[in-house]
């Protein structure tokens, strides 16, 4: 099951940056001076944007509930240190 998560994490997290990604080259894409900046880039660039706010959430989501189910759990520095 912790492969599960694993892959789930890596899979959401990917698909977030691939959105920052599509989201940068519709904005830097109408900033030559060849090509106009047009709304249809705009439009896409906000629907990025929104894909990567909404697979943000999935993915906190996602962990809170695998924390939860006790199927991962913290680690690292103790309290109190």
């Amino acid at each position: 099951m912790d492969d599960l998560i694993r892959v789930l994490v890596i899979v959401v997290f990917l698909g977030i940056l691939v959105s920052l990604g599509s989201a940068l080259f519709h904005l830097s894409r109408g900033s030559g001076s060849n090509r106009p900046h047009t709304p249809e880039d705009s439009r896409k660039m906000a629907r990025a944007l929104t894909w990567r706010v909404t697979l943000s959430l999935v993915l906190f989501l996602l962990l809170m509930a695998a924390w939860y189910a006790g199927l991962i759990s913290p680690h690292g520095i103790p309290p109190g240190r």
